[in-house]
């Protein structure tokens, strides 16, 4: 496990991150050549395959060990009226995830990834960020270093996930705070919220901003200030993995802006990570943009949980099916192209 022993530490890491493996894309490409089809015929699976032998380190990549991690935290924002539900369905939504009745355990169950469900703290919400920040230094880097505890030695593809009433105004924060734009700009309707709700929720990111904005000099203390425990996790968990060298399938909105402001600090972090889908949300298209991350799905899904991307193991599956048990010409007594 890669642990962050303080904020200096994590700004560390980020900045050291390892490259993919280039001798492994060399050989997979070659791999690539080889095969019984026409050259880049099977599109993005052949990109796909490519980008998991360059972070495994393998010209036969695999996806058997595959980690999901689901973080829940409660929001002090939440109290404003800024979401379509009652701080309390955290919580039950916990249990829910807990007894295997939710979307992300059927998803989770199909692509046989194996899911843990972290509950952080939610009978102590975060600060109201509107009014303070969110976390103090030590419980942001106690939730970082919860996300970096669930990234398994031995994975070979991680996704992250999260439930938290309330959280698309803390990761609207975020994304503005990162990228620039007002609060209108990176505010969606979230769960479902009324024209009142979203106009509470513009005004919470937009005092925010002022509040926090001018103290918001690097990734951990934006973090600390915008974010959330569940949010800070998400970002722990896909930068631990970046040091492991596991690659990351992100998910929608909220996965992403938990990474906004250190891929706003070095847009190299998302190099080990494909983008699942593009959600709904309509900041989420903004983020994947600023990433420049094309997503493999848009199947208009926003639910969050980490469902899209435990959707797209399956892409992930079916490029390494192909990428590994195809036949070369050779093996085949195929001709190749002239």
């Amino acid at each position: 496990m890669n642990r962050f022993a303080d904020p200096a530490g994590f700004e560390a890491a980020l900045r050291a991150l390892p490259a993919p493996d280039a001798a492994a894309i060399a050989q997979a490409r070659a791999r690539q050549a080889e095969l019984t089809k026409p050259a880049g015929s099977l599109g993005r699976l052949e990109e796909i395959a490519l980008f998991m032998a360059g972070w495994q380190g393998t010209a036969l990549p695999r996806a058997d060990r595959v980690v999901a991690a689901l973080f829940a935290g409660n929001h002090g924002v939440a109290a404003r009226g800024v979401s379509a539900f009652p701080a309390e369905v955290t919580a039950q939504m916990v249990a829910n995830f807990q007894a295997g009745g939710a979307a992300i355990n059927a998803l989770a169950a199909l692509c046989g990834a194996q899911l843990s469900v972290v509950p952080l703290q939610l009978d102590r919400p975060t600060g109201d960020i509107a009014a303070r920040p969110a976390m103090t230094a030590d419980e942001c880097l106690a939730a970082l270093n919860a996300g970096a505890a669930e990234v398994a030695a031995d994975a070979q593809l991680l996704f992250v996930g999260e439930m938290g009433i309330g959280n698309t105004t803390p990761a609207a924060a975020l994304c503005a705070q990162a990228f620039g734009g007002d609060a209108a700009l990176w505010c969606g309707r979230g769960s479902g919220v009324d024209e009142a709700g979203a106009a509470r929720k513009i005004a919470a990111v937009g005092a925010a901003l002022a509040l926090h904005g001018p103290h918001c000099t690097g990734p951990f203390e934006t973090l600390r200030r915008l974010g959330g425990r569940e949010i800070a996790a998400m970002a722990g968990a896909i930068l631990a993995a970046r040091l492991q060298r596991v690659p990351v399938l992100l998910d929608g909105f909220i996965c992403c802006a938990a990474i906004a402001p250190l891929v706003a600090a070095n847009p190299a972090l998302v190099d080990h990570c494909l983008a699942a889908h593009r959600s709904a949300e309509a900041g989420h298209r903004r983020l994947l943009a600023r990433f420049r991350l094309e997503p493999l799905m848009q199947l208009d899904m926003r639910l969050g949980e980490g469902s899209g991307a435990a959707v797209a193991v399956h892409l992930v599956r079916a490029a390494l099916a192909a990428h590994n048990g195809m036949a070369t010409f050779a093996q085949a007594s195929v001709a190749g192209a002239r």
